[in-house]
């Protein structure tokens, strides 16, 4: 079995015409520290959060909707609460 050959263009394009390279283009670029692409955005949390599937009733669900963005969160923090367990690190 060989190895399957990386694509590469069949009509050639002259380097004069290349873009440019702009601030947005470096911003938009992958990563690399080494041989591994390096992430981006928000690192892992230490302690992350473990999903789970709940059931409420209806009625409570609603309510906790109800207070807006980052209900699930105020979930988590009046279980903590409730079961005097300490807050997370």
């Amino acid at each position: 079995m060989t190895a399957k050959k990386l694509y590469t263009p069949t009509t050639w394009v002259d380097p004069e015409d290349a873009p440019e390279l702009t601030e947005a283009f470096f911003q938009e670029a992958t990563l690399y520290k080494g041989n591994k692409i390096q992430a981006r955005g928000r690192p892992k949390s230490s302690t992350p959060k473990e999903p789970v599937k709940l059931r409420l009733d209806a009625d409570v669900l609603a309510a906790l909707r109800a207070t807006g963005d980052g209900w699930q969160t105020r979930i988590n923090e009046t279980l903590r609460a409730s079961l005097r367990l300490a807050g997370r690190v």
